[in-house]
């Protein structure tokens, strides 16, 4: 049968045969459900992310819930969720954490697609075999490796401790499920990355680990958001370049644009100290209190020195919320 216009499939030989698993594969595979949300054009997200977002998500509970990357959600007014053998419901975004990245969606009908077992990063070991699964069966499932698990920081104000690093890369890595050899998740696919290694460069994909999410999935069910207090938010975009931290962006509106700072703007201290890192810039910003605190920022600018209070806000009130139609 002739593919339809924009079908795609690894090649045989790239994909995950049953008969090299300890477990169902096709069964595995068929809790990764396909994932299309529609945004407002007005939505804050909306110039960066845009307004149609497609992706994956892994059904992780009997009822249903849908586990994803939370950017394919932020602010959606509309969510659809499709199964392997074509079943489309409906979904309502019922949460989205902005430390961890994960997202949740309730589907508004029956998916008829039995849940994919949470397993755990820490028992993942750099050069274990694992599946990339994205949605639509073998045909988008990805044999890969895990060839590093280290500390990542994304210049939105974002860190994880320990992210999870797998090659070959997937094309559609957001929301691809991580499928360990024991056949449970392992993470949540978030990002597209370049590493060096050695004297070439490979490309990946980002994941993030599934033990992140045991400690809110309660909460994020029953509030809509993890129940802790919003870290500090200052809409600084910033990127390392060499030893330098960069401001490559400025979110619209945001505290550090409303304070002054300017993009290519060099941040030298962080309420008095010294970043050594992009992780430990956002560490320390997130350190000096909860969302509405002061930060004492040091710019350089066209080799002069400026200090700038940024008054940090909680990102999330800068989202749209979600509405039950």
């Amino acid at each position: 049968m002739a593919k339809k216009e924009g079908e795609w499939a690894f090649p045989v030989e790239m994909r995950p045969r049953p008969e090299e698993w300890r477990f169902d594969l096709d069964a595995a595979l068929d809790s990764v459900v396909g994932l299309r949300a529609e945004i407002p054009e007005d939505a804050f997200t909306a110039p960066i992310l845009g307004t149609e977002r497609g992706g994956s998500g892994v059904v992780i509970r009997d009822d249903g819930l849908v586990l994803t990357i939370g950017y394919l959600i932020t602010e959606a007014s509309t969510i659809w969720l499709t199964t392997n053998k074509g079943t489309v419901a409906g979904g309502f975004p019922i949460a989205f954490d902005q430390t961890t990245g994960f997202g949740l969606v309730q589907p508004l009908g029956k998916l008829g697609v039995k849940p994919l077992a949470r397993g755990s990063a820490q028992a993942c070991r750099v050069g274990e075999n694992v599946v990339m699964a994205g949605h639509g069966g073998r045909a988008h499932a990805l044999k890969a490796s895990v060839f590093a698990k280290r500390e990542f920081a994304g210049y939105w104000e974002y860190v994880l401790d320990e992210a999870i690093f797998t090659a070959p890369a997937h094309p559609q890595w957001g929301g691809a499920a991580l499928i360990g050899a024991d056949g449970k998740m392992l993470g949540i696919g978030s990002l597209l990355v370049q590493e060096k290694i050695d004297a070439g460069t490979i490309q990946g994909n980002m994941i993030v680990p599934i033990d992140l999410l045991a400690p809110i999935v309660e909460d994020m069910v029953k509030l809509g958001r993890p129940n802790r207090l919003p870290r500090p938010w200052l809409g600084l975009y910033v990127t390392e370049s060499g030893s330098r931290l960069v401001v490559a962006g400025l979110a619209p509106g945001g505290p550090a644009e409303k304070a002054g700072v300017h993009v290519g703007d060099v941040v030298v201290e962080v309420g008095g100290a010294e970043p050594s890192s992009l992780a430990n810039l956002f560490r320390r910003i997130w350190a000096t209190g909860n969302a509405g605190v002061g930060v004492a920022l040091k710019i350089m600018r066209e080799r002069a020195s400026k200090e700038f209070f940024v008054r940090s806000a909680d990102r999330s009130d800068f989202l749209k919320k979600p509405h039950l139609h």
